[in-house]
């Protein structure tokens, strides 16, 4: 199981943050713990009303273009939060691999960070196991949403004390 070694996610203030969480809707029960896990972790950094926008995708490939539109749209994070479970083709592959290599793009290109919440499992159990619901080991919406505001805040830190950034 993974998970082990992963840090504690200690509270943050990110009230000033804009953040976009942008969920894909295959899996309903396992996207609802997702997004249940992320929106408790922003709602507790005081990102909520006007900061905090919600919007629900297709699937996992969609994500990307999403993301892609808010960080070019002056979010200072977005949440990418989707769950493909292998089946008997290689559509698996495909679109894991889209959804991470888009999504990675979108971070490196904008310099707007992404917290990946792309649950990519063998079998629901997994994404169960994952999804932040009761009975479940992880909360990955959660951790999702923790890593891109504390990535905000870091480069916001950064930028604070000099740093040169790819706009500079």
């Amino acid at each position: 199981m993974s998970g082990h070694g992963a840090p504690e996610l200690d509270r943050l203030d990110g009230g000033d943050v804009r953040v976009a969480v942008v969920a894909a809707s295959w899996h309903e029960q396992v996207m609802g713990g997702l997004l249940d896990g992320a929106l408790r972790v922003l709602t507790d950094a005081g990102v909520t009303g006007g900061r905090l926008t919600v919007v629900r995708v297709p699937g996992s490939f969609e994500l990307p273009v999403a993301a892609a539109r808010f960080a070019r749209a002056g979010y200072d994070a977005v949440v990418a939060l989707g769950v493909v479970i292998r089946g008997g083709t290689p559509h698996f592959d495909y679109v894991c691999q889209a959804a991470t290599v888009g999504l990675t793009q979108v971070t490196v290109d904008t310099g707007v960070p992404v917290g990946f919440g792309v649950l990519t499992c063998d079998d629901e159990q997994q994404a169960l196991d994952r999804a932040g619901l009761p009975g479940s080991r992880e909360d990955k919406g959660a951790e999702a949403a923790h890593a891109a505001v504390t990535t905000a805040l870091a480069l916001r830190a950064a930028a604070g004390r000099g740093a040169r950034t790819a706009r500079d």
